[in-house]
């Protein structure tokens, strides 16, 4: 089969998404025998090498979040391209211009086309005073959603909305997976900690993802303030980078590690105690899930996402969104139960064997194949 895969981000910034795109298009040309063409925005600093074939699409750099681009149409270059390349399948993993004009570009060419759902783009909106687009943007979303063959949805609970907006079943769960020997308890480090002048008796409560305001950064510093007015002797420790950054500056003795990859990243995730996970607008959670197979405590926002994953009480606990004094209660618990923290970080890891790359590759795998026989 060729697959033609448009998204607005494959490689320039690292997120979860691209993520499990790149993980999908290696297991698609290496396991699965078929080809794939990548079209994309691109820049001249990528984040990480591409897997499979990229193709630049032109795009233009967003005002308000400068580190994204944004792709204006398929360009007369680009639909020549993909005209040559003939794809059986057209897979869009964005809903924005540019994956809205591949996904007509597929329904007035008779080529199967389907969508899949990354990032709730309908949240993000009020953290830059931009609310009042959202019944604009939930249209949108709707009509593109509606017009796909077929969605892959990364949670059930999205899946069972996704089924209820388009009133059809042509709706299937694209779930993920983590490297349970990359993200290891075994890689925590005291000496990595201490190198980061964080004492043995602290208490370290970690922030894991990209440091931008949607991921719920401004409820986790009032978390830390309220905690520490509470006497929890703690630090914070923040991984990953972002333009949010300078809001952890009134946070005193914050650590913040900036970009990490590899067994670096593992290592500076491990050696936290207690993730705190305040964001609400996760689609699946890919850094919950990283942590909990690196054996931390996770106190997540209760939201659909989390609970895809975590076991309230068992495997991680859950809170009400947006509640900080309920999260500073959990929190402290845990501080002060260090018994009860590695109960739960045993049950987080034995639960994150359930997730698999190849597992989560083969059921998109599988949904193409649906769609063609469906539409043949």
């Amino acid at each position: 089969m060729r697959i033609a895969l448009f998204t607005g981000n494959y490689n320039y910034v690292r997120e979860g998404a691209n993520q499990a795109l790149n993980r999908l298009v290696g297991y698609l040309e290496d396991k699965a025998g078929h080809k794939v063409r990548v079209y994309s925005p691109v820049t001249d600093t990528p984040a990480f090498a591409p897997t499979g074939t990229l193709v630049p699409v032109p795009a233009v750099r967003l005002p308000v979040r400068g580190e994204f681009r944004l792709a204006l149409g398929v360009p007369r270059t680009i639909r020549a391209d993909l005209t040559r390349f003939a794809p059986e399948l057209i897979h869009v993993a964005t809903p924005d211009i540019l994956g809205t004009r591949a996904q007509t570009f597929a329904i007035r060419n008779g080529i199967a086309n389907v969508t899949s759902l990354h990032t709730r783009f309908e949240t993000y909106l009020d953290y830059y005073r931009l609310g009042w687009l959202r019944p604009a943007i939930e249209a949108h979303l709707g009509r593109f959603y509606r017009r796909s063959d077929h969605v892959l949805a990364p949670t059930p609970a999205i899946v069972e909305e996704l089924r209820t907006l388009r009133g059809d079943d042509h709706v299937s769960l694209w779930s993920r997976g983590v490297d349970r020997t990359l993200w290891d308890p075994s890689r925590r480090d005291l000496a990595w900690r201490r190198a980061q002048g964080i004492a043995d008796d602290e208490v370290v409560i970690l922030f894991f993802g990209r440091l931008v305001l949607e991921k719920g950064i401004l409820v986790y510093l009032q978390i830390i303030e309220e905690l520490r007015h509470r006497g929890v002797k703690l630090r914070a420790l923040a991984v990953g980078e972002g333009p949010a950054r300078d809001r952890f500056s009134p946070i005193a003795g914050a650590v913040l590690t900036g970009h990490l990859d590899g067994p670096d990243l593992a290592r500076a995730v491990a050696s936290a105690d207690i993730m705190l996970s305040t964001s609400v607008s996760e689609a699946f959670g890919n850094v919950v899930l990283e942590a909990m197979a690196s054996g931390l405590a996770v106190v997540s926002a209760d939201v659909g996402s989390a609970r895809g994953l975590l076991t309230d009480g068992v495997s991680g606990v859950l809170c009400a969104p947006l509640n900080v004094r309920a999260y500073a209660d959990q929190v402290a618990r845990l501080a002060r139960d260090p018994v009860r923290r590695a109960a739960i970080g045993a049950a987080a890891r034995e639960a994150s064997a359930a997730f698999s790359w190849r597992a989560a590759s083969q059921a998109v795998a599988q949904a193409y194949e649906a769609v063609i026989e469906r539409r043949s």
